[in-house]
């Protein structure tokens, strides 16, 4: 897999554009990608603000290489200027054990989905999950399922992201960042719900699942 971290200039308009419309920045980093990739490739990316500078930066991961060239040609000001390469690529080929422990960083959209009827239709619909304890709940299920458990985490309210429906019918989708510390109790399925993301909404910039050793 690769990883790419793209710091974005906050005075750029594009930039505050994108920011704002995380859609439009799904649309701006699948530049990088070819029109057709593989059916088992999924591109997750999460945007994040660095407290300091008021930076964007937009951490990117994927099985196809990306070819960031065309930045080449996108406003002089979008990236911001830094003493490391901008964008930093890396490739990483991550091995799990059974019982390894690891820190890691979650945005998501929690979710239950509910039967509603409606002019005598019967439909599934998500709704956010706006208690903690639920959100948290939500997160250990997705574990279960996902080949780890969780030990500890803490979340945080990141407010509502807008998008659309695939009819463009407007979605307000809450936003929650868990940050903890996970034990692998299955390599093999832990090593799928890092590739492909966990939840739902991940052209939203939701799903990636960040991991690092202890210390």
């Amino acid at each position: 897999m690769y990883l790419t971290r793209l710091v974005l200039n906050p005075r750029s308009r594009r930039a505050q554009s994108e920011s704002a419309n995380l859609y439009e920045l799904h649309r701006t980093i699948m530049n990088a990608f070819p029109p057709t990739l593989p059916a088992d490739e999924r591109v997750l990316f999460r945007l994040e603000t660095e407290r300091q500078s008021g930076a964007f930066i937009v951490l990117v991961q994927s099985h196809y290489k990306p070819d960031w060239g065309w930045l080449a040609t996108s406003p002089p000001d979008y990236l911001l200027p830094i003493s490391e390469p901008n964008p930093w690529v890396k490739q990483f080929d991550p091995i799990f054990s059974a019982g390894q422990q690891l820190v890691f960083r979650l945005r998501a959209n929690p979710t239950v989905k509910r039967i509603v009827e409606r002019n005598d239709e019967r439909r599934g619909q998500r709704l956010g999950l706006l208690r903690e304890e639920d959100q948290v709940a939500w997160l250990q299920r997705k574990a279960q399922a996902g080949g780890f458990e969780v030990l500890s985490v803490r979340t945080q309210k990141m407010g509502f992201v807008r998008g659309w429906t695939r009819q463009r019918q407007p979605l307000s989708l809450l936003a929650v960042q868990y940050d903890g510390m996970l034990q692998v109790t299955d390599p093999h399925l832990f090593a799928q719900s890092l590739s492909r993301g966990v939840g739902s909404a991940k052209g939203l910039g939701f799903g990636l699942l960040s991991v690092a050793r202890i210390g």
